[in-house]
């Protein structure tokens, strides 16, 4: 019987199987539903490339607030306008890929088509999770020489892509980071913390943490004629906030009545005072860091250790968001090729998408116009409960 050649497929057909392959990554990435064009999203997808005298690249610009008082009445206008100030930030791109390789056609008794549409599934689910650990390392100022729950990266290449931040430096800036103590938000990372006192996120560290956003002038997302923030957190970090008695008060009041509840209904999404809480397993946590063998003297972060000066404790990095707070370049639609090998004994699938993502800084924030600042993203590094 003549076997069916992966070549055989039209361009169009290829065509197709690309997009049914991206819009299967999309749908599973948890990112997705944060993203959009225009400055107001969460994650500003640049989709186009900009021109320029350095070459073909993908640009967000930030534009900064207006300081001025303007001029009243009959006062002259013209020779008072304010200038704008626009900051574009370039995004680096670089190319994921992976694939599906058969072992020979006596080891798969499926048809080509059942191959496919496996692939599809598996490299639809690998790239979505693969862009979600890169979206919440580069929003948590985070190597990419880590997993999202501490551990150090069997692989390096994700460290090799060009958007990749330099572990030596990355960090958040200055006035963007918390860890929370008895006292309440402390500046700093959990890095910093003395052991041993780092506590549990409860209620207060959100009215706390709204606040610091406000001060910190990061502008919040624009919806249904609200302001809102996303704030982020682990399951177990979740968890602690359910289990805090103000927490519970606050949704229980501010919810709609009944079982459709947030708080009962088991929804992983909360809103409470104009924060949109929510829990997801690629909030960075250290529970599989290695506990630090000496003492780390300076309190500056090392990859793979633990929260506290010492390295020791575990604990999560919660992240409030506003608009812009995350850029990501989406350039064109994913590339699907397929390959036999061994006399077509053998069928192999890959797919490819350039991407890139960036944590935009910027000069020309009213609360520290002069000093380069994380653009949208707050840090605040807490203890979990769960884990003593």
């Amino acid at each position: 019987m003549a076997l069916t050649n992966f070549a055989a497929l039209t361009d169009e057909q290829k065509t197709a199987w690309s997009l049914a392959f991206w819009h299967h990554a999309r749908n599973n990435a948890f990112i997705t539903k944060f993203m959009g064009k225009g400055p107001n999203a969460m994650i500003q997808q640049i989709t186009d490339l900009t021109k320029s005298k350095k070459g073909t690249r993908a640009v967000m610009t930030l534009l900064a607030d207006l300081l001025g008082d303007g001029v009243v009445g009959d006062s002259r206008l013209e020779d008072n306008e304010e200038a704008l100030n626009a900051f574009d930030t370039v995004i680096q791109i670089d190319q994921l890929r992976h694939a599906n390789r058969l072992a020979g056609r006596m080891a798969d008794q499926k048809s080509i088509v059942n191959f496919r549409n496996a692939s599809k599934d598996a490299l639809g689910y690998w790239v979505a999770d693969r862009l979600d650990q890169l979206a919440f390392l580069t929003l948590s100022s985070l190597p990419y020489t880590l997993n999202t729950d501490g551990s150090v990266r069997a692989s390096t290449v994700f460290a090799d892509l060009e958007f990749a931040p330099d572990p030596a430096t990355v960090a958040p800036t200055a006035n963007r980071c918390f860890y929370l103590n008895s006292n309440g938000l402390t500046r700093g990372t959990g890095d910093n913390a003395a052991d041993g006192t780092l506590v549990p996120m409860t209620y207060k560290t959100l009215v706390q943490l709204k606040a610091a956003a406000k001060d910190s002038k990061i502008r919040p997302i624009k919806a249904g004629g609200q302001d809102l923030y996303n704030v982020f957190v682990t399951p177990m970090g979740m968890a602690d906030l359910r289990l805090d008695p103000d927490f519970i008060a606050n949704v229980r009041h501010a919810g709609v009545r009944g079982e459709s509840n947030s708080l009962f209904s088991g929804a992983d999404a909360v809103m409470v005072d104009g924060l949109l809480v929510q829990e997801f397993d690629h909030v960075y946590d250290n529970r599989a860091a290695a506990k630090s063998t000496g003492s780390v003297a300076t309190g500056d972060f090392v990859a793979g250790k633990r929260f506290g000066v010492s390295g020791n404790d575990t604990g999560q990095r919660a992240l409030l968001c506003g608009a812009q707070a995350l850029g990501m370049a989406d350039i064109g639609t994913a590339e699907w090729v397929e390959k036999d090998f061994d006399y077509e004994n053998q069928l192999g699938i890959s797919i490819a998408k350039m991407v890139g993502f960036l944590k935009p800084q910027f000069k020309g924030n009213p609360s520290s116009y002069n000093t380069k600042e994380d653009f949208g993203v707050i840090t605040v590094d807490t203890a979990m409960s769960v884990f003593g």
